[in-house]
């Protein structure tokens, strides 16, 4: 079988700006061999049974040599391997992809190029600086400003590129950037020529330092500004002021902590992104099917025996329906039942399989649900309350208090997550601005992961929590919320995180 080698461009950092041609070869990869500057989110969309190999190289520090890398990739094409070389930014575009490409081409191996969007155009564009614009940049150049090492006397004509190029994108250039400057001074061009630098463009870290030619230097010391970066030469700099969209938006540079599960996170992290914060994927729980289906599987089979049914989040009901299904059953098992739920997303998952929610509380706890069904004779009536393993009892007792039968039924259970190694990294070098909380149970196992350490490592980083009962158990900690959703959902927890901030400008 005859493998393929793709070189791929994975764009400047945003994994949104991956192509559509780019992210089909990493998804049908045997073997994704991938840079220091790829965004790791994007290895996420490879197979389960593909080898991810790091072979990442930044400035004076190579994983692997060129030469290694251009052997793996001939060696697993040539054992018929689907290779998929993930590049930052563009392959050809100082990416060294023309190499690999003539390597393979001397061995008689098939390969592919995926031009991917280079950061010489997106870290620009992100800061709100186009490289060309009528009346003012009528030609750009590109210009690495790190030259192969051995090379001998520079290829570079900067005595033609300091005047004869409107806009100049100097990539790789931040370690040479007094010898970068003072070329470009000598060859003629004007010392008050705005200079742009940005660090970690498209990303949520991304960071813009503008100047001039006689100041950008200080300027980079002053700050200490270190690479990875970019440089932008030119009048199209002072466009920023007026075109900056990246950076204004309501969390730009914020760091914030997800400890909701993975699968239920995927939505309020992309908002969180959107919004401009840095998102850090620390889940504080899994969510499980039961170790023993018998006690649900039972009150499945007489579902019609119910008055109510409760669901109080969106994994009972998907628990639920999946175990239904699973038993040969449908949605047509809850005929003659009425439906109660906590929260407008726990009724939306009901409504996408079918379901007519009779109550919805207005306040997504549990105390409402009682409080909606007292002055009801509820003597004898069964409810069914399809839960988590860990959850309170306090609806339980509230109902049977008012003379309900309830069976309180596990439908899934509730884990530890994996102690997360790099965010208490970032913890320890302040690196996080905010940890946000959609449960108690994401409190306690979130805190249980820090040990005792965690009232120290939380020290100065504001607390987010989806409602109170939530903002309780953060405070049973001895830690202190600053912010409470005032709707009880991840959209009511956005919202009152972006006004949080917002009154903070004041």
């Amino acid at each position: 079988m005859e493998g393929k080698v793709y070189l791929v461009g994975a764009g400047p950092g945003d994994e949104g700006l991956i192509t559509v041609k780019g992210l089909k070869a990493i998804k049908e990869a045997d073997v994704i061999l991938y840079d220091y500057l790829v965004n790791e989110r994007l290895l996420a969309e490879a197979r389960d049974s593909a080898e991810l190999i790091f072979v990442g190289k930044k400035a004076h520090n190579h994983y692997c040599t060129q030469a290694e890398i251009n052997q793996l990739l001939i060696e697993y094409a040539r054992e018929g391997k689907i290779v998929t070389r993930l590049k930052g930014g563009d392959p050809f575009v100082f990416g060294r992809g023309g190499e690999e490409a003539r390597e393979l081409a001397r061995e008689n191996l098939r390969f592919e190029i995926i031009p991917g969007i280079t950061s010489a155009i997106a870290g620009p564009a992100y800061a709100g600086i186009p490289v060309t614009h009528r009346n003012i940049s009528s030609s750009v150049a590109f210009v690495t400003g790190h030259e192969a090492s051995g090379k001998g006397e520079s290829g570079i004509n900067w005595n033609e590129l300091a005047t004869g190029v409107d806009t100049l994108v100097i990539l790789m250039g931040v370690g040479n950037l007094p010898e970068i400057v003072s070329k470009l001074l000598e060859a003629g061009r004007d010392v008050d020529t705005p200079v742009a630098l940005i660090r970690c463009g498209t990303k949520g870290g991304q960071e813009t330092l503008v100047g001039s030619l006689d100041n950008i230097v200080a300027k980079v010391r002053e700050v200490n500004f270190k690479p990875p970066a970019i440089i932008i030469v030119g009048d199209v700099v002072n466009l920023r002021a007026e075109l900056n969209w990246f950076e204004t938006r309501p969390l730009f540079g914020k760091s914030i902590v997800v400890t909701r599960p993975a699968r239920q996170a995927t939505s309020f992290c992309n908002s969180l992104r959107e919004a401009g914060a840095n998102v850090i994927k620390a889940p504080a729980i899994k969510i499980l099917p039961p170790e023993d289906y018998s006690q649900l599987d039972e009150k499945l089979e007489k579902l019609a025996s119910y008055d109510w049914v409760v669901f109080t989040s969106v994994n009972g009901v998907k628990y639920v329906i999946e175990r239904l299904f699973d038993l040969g059953k449908d949605v047509r098992s809850f005929a003659g039942v009425k439906l109660g739920a906590i929260g407008s997303e726990t009724a939306a998952q009901l409504r996408k399989n079918g379901l007519q929610v009779d109550y919805l509380p207005d306040e997504y706890v549990s105390e409402a649900i009682i409080q909606g069904f007292k002055g009801q004779d509820l003597t004898g009536k069964k409810f069914l309350l399809p839960r988590a393993d860990i959850a309170r009892k306090k609806l339980q007792k509230g109902l049977e208090d008012l003379g309900a039968v309830v069976d309180n039924v596990t439908a899934y259970r509730i884990i530890r997550g994996d102690n997360n190694n790099v965010l208490i990294a970032k913890l320890r070098a302040n690196e996080v601005d905010l940890v946000t909380f959609t449960s108690s149970s994401t409190v306690h196992n979130f805190i249980q992961g820090l040990a005792n350490d965690y009232q120290q490592l939380l020290k100065g980083v504001k607390i987010a929590c989806i409602g109170p009962i939530t903002a309780q158990t953060v405070e049973e900690y001895g830690l202190e919320v600053d912010i409470v959703a005032g709707e009880y959902t991840v959209k009511g927890l956005l919202t009152a995180i972006q006004d949080y901030y917002k009154s903070l400008e004041g």
